[in-house]
Formats: C-alpha cells, sequence, structure tokens
C-alpha cells in the first residue's frame, strides 16, 4: 500500500527542493564571489537571506497556509531579491570606500542613499501580489502560498537589510582594517634602521 496523487506529487517536489535549493545558493555564491572579489563580501550578502525566511516562514504561520511546492517557489523567488538587496547595499559601500571617505561615512551614506532603491523594489513586488495573496477563486491554493511568503519575505527582508546589513558589514571591515593597520605599524617597528 503506498500513497499517490497530490501527496506524491509534493513528496517527490520537496525532494527535488532539496537539491534545487542549496544548488542555486551555491551558484549564487559563486557568482557574488567573482562579482566582488571577496568572500567576505559574498558571504555578508548571502547572510542577507534568512532575513527574507524569517518573513516568509512567518506569513505562512500568521495565515495558517501550509508549506507546498508553490510557497517553496515563493521562498527561492525571495532568495533572489534578498542578495539584489545586499548587492545594492554593498556595492554602493565600496564605491563609497573607494572614494576614500571614513568606514562608519560610507556605510551611512550608503545606507541612506539606497533606501528608495531598496524599498521600491520590494513595494512594487508586494502590492503586485497583493491580488493573488488574497485571492479566493479557482485556482487560488496555488497561487496564494507564494504570494504570501514573497510578501512577507519582502516585507522583513526590506527592513533587516537596511538595518542589520549596515551595521554587519561596518563591525566585519572596521575590525579587519584595524587588524591590518595593527600588521602595518608592527612591520614599521621591526625594520632595522640603517644609519
Amino acid at each position: 500500500m503506498r500513497w499517490a496523487g497530490e501527496f506524491e506529487n509534493q513528496t517527490r517536489a520537496e525532494r527535488q527542493l532539496a537539491i534545487v535549493v542549496p544548488i542555486s545558493i551555491t551558484i549564487i555564491f559563486l557568482i557574488l564571489l567573482f562579482t566582488f572579489g571577496s568572500a567576505l563580501d559574498a558571504t555578508l550578502i548571502i547572510l542577507n537571506v534568512p532575513f527574507a525566511l524569517i518573513g516568509g516562514m512567518l506569513a505562512l504561520w500568521l495565515t495558517g497556509i501550509n508549506f507546498s511546492i508553490s510557497a517553496g517557489v515563493g521562498f527561492i523567488c525571495l532568495f533572489g531579491v534578498s542578495v539584489q538587496d545586499g548587492v545594492i547595499l554593498i556595492n554602493r559601500f565600496k564605491e563609497n570606500l573607494h572614494n576614500k571617505l571614513p568606514i562608519s561615512e560610507a556605510i551611512r551614506e550608503g545606507a541612506l542613499t539606497r533606501v528608495r532603491p531598496v524599498v521600491m523594489t520590494a513595494l512594487m513586488a508586494s502590492l503586485g501580489l497583493l491580488p493573488a495573496a488574497l485571492s479566493t477563486g479557482i485556482g487560488s491554493e496555488t497561487q496564494k502560498p507564494l504570494a504570501t511568503v514573497m510578501i512577507g519575505g519582502l516585507m522583513t527582508c526590506t527592513v533587516l537589510s537596511l538595518l542589520i546589513l549596515p551595521v554587519t558589514y561596518e563591525l566585519i571591515h572596521s575590525r579587519r582594517a584595524r587588524k591590518e593597520l595593527a600588521r602595518h605599524e608592527s612591520k614599521k617597528v621591526d625594520m632595522p634602521h640603517h644609519p
């Protein structure tokens, strides 16, 4: 005796998602690594992904919708949006640092100037998906989980990436800069002085 039909399809699709999601994140990480040339920056952007997951899972729980393949696809879409938010912010931070701004000012200015693009991305996607999230007609059981996950995830991703990512970036990079300065100073002290 075995379960068939929709249950069997969902089990098979969940197994495929368990393979596809880690591969997707790995490919995204490699692209970020080649783009920024820094494993640290690529990791910081990937750490943006859980911000989206929090909102997506919270939205499913609050609406009482069970996890489905449609919701899984919504989470994969959220990975892309959260990575995009991270790229927008970190790219600006790096530009400011390249222009010789102090690290705290570079990050503050970068976060302030990137509020509008990050919020507009989330707002447009959320407003576009709102009818699907509120629908109750025929076919809504397939589109509603995806839309609900996307809207919930975009809310938390936008807020948390604008608040937590700049702070994390500053903590890590200022500590790194202090270590490099200390290493540079110790090399100066160790160098022999010639008359």
